[in-house]
């Protein structure tokens, strides 16, 4: 272990030493692996599954991905801040957040493989909430491992580096579903690297321990209870999740149904080569951002002008996708949404970080706020869905999402306990 990897004293105790490049890049590395196990199925093989599905099933190929990703992520929206609450009383040798990414990495590995035979809808729906409940575990133990160990001036370079592990995810687990060879076969390649690439973080980096007498007493009531962070008491937590929930509705509405935007609007040839030439064009701009929005914000000691802008910015990307239906369309507004996206990643990551209200909690209040990631899954597919079918098709669709974008960005300057 080196010098900038040395651990605190005690584990609430706030952090003050940087972490090396050794912890970051692990961590990161078993954060992109949590987002090639979600994104694979969410950009190619789930919608693939439901067009094989479809006929015959009383439902159209949208309302059953519909149905399916909105199920869930109403698995997500729970199982987030649960685990991040259990990981935060994990009084275990291997640490408080290790055995939950552990657990949680091989659990979704297993669940991707169950969808990789399923057959039918209801094992679709089955395989995928397993998917969301398990990565879940893993990525609430992961998000709250920064603030347990980072100190606040170092957390946007920190959050960049994630935030391409991210954006690194999806693209790989679009590429490997894709390049597979088959739905099955792409679910397999998932699985295999959601499983090895959280292996070198758990294996080479020693996490931190709670105490026993630091763990509070345990009561139904009070675990149920602190899930609720009044906005009256913590109102600057309540912006940021208020911003970041609107900020990621108007992405999800432009995500969920690319697919079907490229088959049926645009009439690209190969829709599936078309969603990733358009996720690999957005990972290019965005990783350009990520690290490099990050690093500035922590350089300046600012957050929220880097997220207005940003959110701004990725405003304008969806309204082109409404206004300027055409290919060379959808690739100048990928690649425009993927600047505004890598600055927003960073900076928002490392301002939720400073409102957190207490150390002994920080893996649930993440997932309090994480869940602002997951409830516009299921807002998405509830407001998408009629909105292609009986309200105007994709052109309302992505200027609903740029005009819910935009409120996101301004609702920012709400937030008064940070510069």
């Amino acid at each position: 272990m080196t010098t900038a990897d040395r651990l605190p004293a005690h584990a609430l105790a706030e952090p003050v030493e940087r972490v090396g490049r050794g912890w970051t890049s692990a961590l990161s590395l078993a954060n992109g692996a949590i987002w090639v196990g979600w994104y694979g199925p969410l950009q190619i093989l789930l919608a693939s599954q439901a067009e094989d599905f479809a006929p015959g099933s009383g439902m159209s190929k949208e309302t059953m991905l519909a149905w399916v990703t909105g199920v869930g992520a109403v698995v997500s929206l729970a199982a987030n801040p649960v685990f991040g609450a259990l990981s935060d009383r994990t009084t275990s040798r291997r640490g408080r957040r290790t055995p939950w990414i552990v657990a949680g990495a091989a659990g979704g590995a297993l669940s991707l493989l169950l969808l990789a035979g399923a057959r039918g809808v209801w094992t679709m729906a089955l395989g995928w909430c397993l998917v969301q409940l398990t990565l879940n575990a893993a990525f609430a133990a992961v998000t709250a491992a920064v603030p347990d160990r980072v100190p606040r001036l170092q957390r946007g370079s920190v959050g960049g580096w994630l935030g391409a592990a991210q954006v690194l995810g999806v693209v790989g687990g679009t590429g490997l579903a894709t390049a597979a060879g088959g739905i099955g076969a792409g679910y397999v390649a998932c699985a295999a690297f959601t499983a090895l690439g959280v292996l070198p973080y758990v294996l080479r980096h020693e996490d931190l321990r709670l105490a026993v007498e630091d763990r509070p007493p345990w009561s139904w009531r009070g675990f149920l209870r602190g899930f609720w962070l009044s906005p009256r008491t913590y109102p600057d937590l309540g912006w940021a999740w208020l911003t970041r929930f609107l900020m990621n509705l108007g992405n999800a509405l432009v995500l969920l149904y690319l697919l079907y935007y490229l088959r049926d609007r645009l009439h690209h040839d190969d829709p599936d080569e078309g969603v990733l030439i358009l996720t690999a064009v957005n990972g290019l701009t965005l990783l350009a951002t990520v690290v490099v929005g990050g690093a500035w914000s922590d350089r300046t000691g600012r957050r929220k002008p880097f997220v207005i802008w940003s959110g701004v910015l990725m405003a304008v990307a969806t309204a082109m996708l409404a206004v300027w239906q055409t290919w060379p369309g959808a690739i100048v507004a990928a690649a425009v949404l993927g600047i505004g996206f890598g600055v927003f990643t960073s900076v928002d990551f490392a301002l939720m970080t400073d409102v957190l209200p207490k150390a002994l909690d920080r893996g649930k209040d993440l997932g309090v706020i994480n869940v602002a990631n997951a409830l516009p899954q299921v807002a998405a597919p509830a407001l998408a869905a009629p909105i292609v079918t009986y309200l105007g098709g994709y052109r309302v669709l992505y200027l609903v999402a740029a005009v819910t974008g935009l409120a996101g960005a301004v609702l920012v300057g709400r937030i008064r306990g940070v510069e």
